[in-house]
């Protein structure tokens, strides 16, 4: 028998489109909450026509819509406004990131709902400051929070994360204070919620490691350094005889150590020139150049083999196909097959994380437009059939 999960009971409204709030939504979903996402009535949310597309459907979607329940409500409407209201009655969380303001226009704000809620809100720039109506996405974000300037080789131009990054890390840093704010409610008994101002350029900005402290002090501006770490060798991803690329991070004297057993190498412990970390730091392109050429003689299983043997930590640069076929993922559970209404069976990665060794069970398929409006609104706020049929009528839902 499964334990129950730890945000059980807990009901959230997802008010957001694209990425950042659902994802925030969706993290709670995980974790036991339930979630019902408001979308507009006839074209939904914008991820539902985002490819890649399996016969027309937004396989995006098929991820980032899971988990959840959909109902449609035209906020942009009094009408619309007011069945929110109502439906807010039977909430504990509101997650939105429309543009600062636009809550307050649609007469849905904090102000307008439950003192009880927890409002949490994300947005480009944040509720208040000289950049507020600005309009920003996730590469805005990664840009203005310090990121996209140190991502790249040194003398080319700076390199987006192969993900949406600040959408994504903006999403878990606003799920952790949705639950303190709900710890604070429901545990310390304030009975409040509290309202959540979350950006995206903040939840990079507060991931920069030394950044600011070091241009505070030192005068420092960091730049980009490619691969490698400016204070640590070997420190890279290296190129294998088959094409393919291993992570190899052997800073540490213990670490260089074990990695000059893996090479048949243990003279280089020895060699002056790599004595200690500052050595090897001074002389990061001829040692990296000798573990470079090590790796260029093996295919990656095989230099991957050799440091896994001597406790050199490594990592084969994964495809999909590759995470597909990982032994210890699948003996994990991290991809699950998530029964999605339209596609069918569609393997995903699993909910994360876990609590008490226990796999999490798969989420629910992202739901079809409005597939749960008579559920909400008729069982749920109570609507009588007329109402509903009227609702419907008018594009209310």
């Amino acid at each position: 028998m499964s334990a129950p999960q730890p945000l059980a009971g807990l009901r959230v409204l997802d008010l957001g489109t694209r990425i950042s709030a659902p994802f925030c939504a969706g993290i709670l979903g995980e974790q036991g909450a339930e979630v019902i996402k408001v979308e507009d009535p006839g074209r939904g949310d914008f991820m539902r026509g985002i490819g890649p597309f399996d016969d027309g459907y937004s396989l995006w979607w098929a991820v980032e819509g899971r988990g959840r329940q959909s109902v449609t409500c035209n906020l942009r409407t009094p009408a619309g406004q007011a069945l929110f209201r109502r439906l807010a009655e039977h909430a504990d969380v509101v997650v939105e990131n429309f543009r600062p303001g636009t809550l307050e226009r649609w007469n849905i704000g904090p102000d307008d709902l439950p003192d009880r809620l927890v409002v949490t809100r994300i947005s480009a720039f944040g509720q208040d400051g000289p950049y507020r109506d600005r309009p920003g996405l996730d590469r805005v974000g990664i840009a203005m929070g310090g990121l996209l300037h140190l991502t790249g080789e040194p003398e080319r131009p700076p390199v987006r994360p192969g993900v949406t990054l600040s959408d994504y890390l903006t999403g878990v840093f606003a799920a952790e204070a949705t639950v303190a704010a709900l710890y604070e409610r429901d545990v310390a008994g304030t009975g409040h919620g509290r309202v959540i101002d979350a950006p995206l350029y903040g939840s990079i900005l507060r991931i920069l490691e030394w950044t600011i402290a070091g241009h505070d002090r030192l005068g420092l501006v960091r730049g980009r350094h490619g691969n490698r770490i400016p204070t640590s060798a070997p420190m890279d991803n290296f190129a294998c005889a088959d094409g393919e690329y291993v992570a190899i991070a052997a800073g540490s004297d213990m670490n260089f150590s074990r990695l000059c057993d893996a090479m048949q190498r243990p003279d280089l412990v020895a060699d002056e020139r790599f004595a200690t970390l500052d050595d090897r730091v001074a002389n990061t392109d001829e040692l990296h150049g000798m573990v470079a050429e090590w790796c260029a003689a093996l295919e990656a299983d095989e230099v991957e083999r050799r440091c896994v043997d001597n406790n050199v930590p490594v990592g084969r640069a994964y495809t999909a196909s590759d995470i597909a076929d990982d032994e210890h993922m699948t003996a994990r559970g991290d991809r699950v097959i998530v029964d999605d209404p339209v596609a069918g069976p569609i393997a995903q990665q699993a909910p994360y994380p876990r609590f008490d060794g226990r796999r999490p069970p798969p989420p629910r398929g992202a739901p079809e437009l409005g597939a749960d409006n008579a559920a909400v609104w008729r069982d749920l706020v109570g609507l009588d059939r007329a109402e509903f049929d009227a609702a419907l009528a008018a594009g209310t839902i």
